[in-house]
């Protein structure tokens, strides 16, 4: 099995529509839980915004984004 290594930090394999429009709310729970960094978290809360704009998506998102400043520190 080939694995991809991104040196610039982003996720290609799972690009914001792929982790937040999945066919079941687990699904996309668990795309947002495997969000490695802030870049992508910003690019996933951009695309939310300009696609369904959910807000139970944005509150797991503002969640996400809270576990990775923790983790920062």
């Amino acid at each position: 099995m080939e694995q991809s290594t991104v040196s610039d930090g982003s996720d290609d394999e799972f690009p914001p529509e792929k982790r937040l429009e999945a066919s079941n709310y687990r699904l996309i729970k668990a795309g947002i839980a495997t969000i490695p960094d802030m870049e992508t978290l910003q690019e996933c809360v951009s695309y939310e915004n300009a696609h369904q704009n959910w807000a139970q998506i944005l509150r797991r998102l503002k969640w996400k984004a809270e576990e990775l400043r923790e983790d920062e520190e």
